[in-house]
């Protein structure tokens, strides 16, 4: 397939779709850079964003709307790779897949919802084979510095304690950053789905949703605040952890289970020692429900510049060997991450899968099983993110 574009930009009117497109126009320009195009719904919009991120006045513009299957596949044939920003995709993203799947274009997103991902996992894995085509999902925030978290700490657990741990956990040690209105939106829709359609409950209880054919041992629910004795630490739920843990058992069999099929992984949010902690723990249940409220940030909205780059996340990973012994690392950013940073790690796993890995295989894909430490080298070069071992 001889493609006009390397990466077509897909929603990038909207708020988080320009923050990609403008890390691409001041990253990646002039000779050797590869070839991109802004796509939407209006022209006009979309030379708006082009005028006012500064990216050449000739940087080709594709009008498309999600509703428009047509308009969908003459974009996507166009493309060696769609990045699409436009959530909810329960809403907006089926057939967008489905003409990346039927053409053999690769495809990344930035999806939340388990729904969905469940749904098009069962529906175009095989697809997906036979037409050559990419697809990674969760490509930002969700889930890939968590996915890449698990992976370095049983790096470092095969280094130091001579074998991967059975038991990994995740926890948010520190995280600043305004709740993405897309993600809000992606959760009550997700929320909403479920009330129209209880047999869907079942995916959202099932750590093993996205490994068809596969089902490993009884996991943490993560759902109550506890004291953490091995942390001397109180740890509440994480607002993700429904989805990141999946994309993990999804990465360790895409990978042939280098974890083993025992493995057991969990994220939580650490609130510190003593009544403080517990009450912290407290503080952050009330918060997560909060996310998707009334109150929540609308699709298209996001914090200013200022607090985009006052953000900052730091992710702490433990794997614990059956005898007790344990190895830590960290996953560090200095950006918000939901929104700014996230810009940036799609951005670098589109070009990670075009220049770096291009001989990564067809079929439906978690961005750190498909590309490992060829993508951790490109985001800790070009994302502003730092993966550390901790003694």
């Amino acid at each position: 397939m001889s493609a006009t574009f390397d990466i077509v930009v897909y929603g990038a009117t909207g708020y988080t779709g320009q923050l990609v497109a403008e890390y691409l126009a001041a990253h990646y320009v002039g000779e050797g850079a590869p070839t991109w195009a802004l796509a939407g719904r209006s022209r006009d919009k979309l030379a708006s964003v082009r005028d006012v991120i500064g990216a050449p006045a000739d940087t080709p513009l594709i009008v498309a709307d999600a509703a428009n299957p047509a308009a969908l596949r003459a974009m996507v044939d166009q493309a060696k790779l769609v990045v699409t920003t436009v959530g909810p995709y329960q809403l907006y993203g089926s057939d967008l897949l489905a003409a990346c799947v039927a053409s053999g274009t690769d495809y990344m997103d930035l999806c939340g919802e388990p729904i969905w991902l469940k749904q098009m996992i069962d529906r175009h894995e095989a697809a997906a084979k036979a037409s050559g085509a990419r697809i990674m999902f969760s490509c930002g925030f969700d889930s890939m510095p968590f996915e890449l978290g698990a992976f370095i700490v049983q790096e470092e657990a095969r280094r130091v304690l001579g074998a991967p741990a059975p038991r990994v956990k995740g926890r948010v040690r520190d995280l600043s950053w305004k709740f993405s209105g897309g993600t809000s939106a992606s959760a009550r829709v997700t929320f909403e789905a479920v009330a129209q359609d209880l047999s869907l409950v079942s995916i959202l209880k099932d750590p093993f949703a996205f490994t068809p054919g596969f089902e490993g041992p009884k996991q943490p629910r993560g759902n109550k605040p506890v004291f953490e004795e091995d942390l001397q630490s109180w740890s509440a739920p994480f607002a993700m952890a429904m989805l990141n843990t999946r994309n993990v058992h999804r990465s360790n069999m895409l990978m042939g289970f280098p974890y083993g099929r025992d493995f057991v992984y969990d994220e939580m949010v650490l609130t510190g020692a003593g009544d403080e902690g517990q009450a912290n723990a407290k503080l952050v249940m009330a918060a997560n429900s909060e996310k998707t409220g009334p109150e929540a940030l609308k699709p298209g909205e996001g914090p200013s510049k200022e607090e985009r780059d006052a953000g900052h996340y730091d992710l702490l990973y433990i794997a614990i060997a059956p005898d007790g012994r344990q190895v830590r690392t960290a996953v560090k950013g200095d950006l918000d991450p939901g929104y700014a940073s996230t810009a940036r790690m799609i951005s670098e796993c589109a070009i990670c899968l075009l220049r770096d890995a291009p001989d990564v295989p067809p079929g439906l894909w978690t961005p750190g099983a498909a590309m490992q430490h060829k993508l951790i080298r490109r985001l800790r070069e070009h994302a502003g993110m730092r993966f550390e071992v901790e003694s």
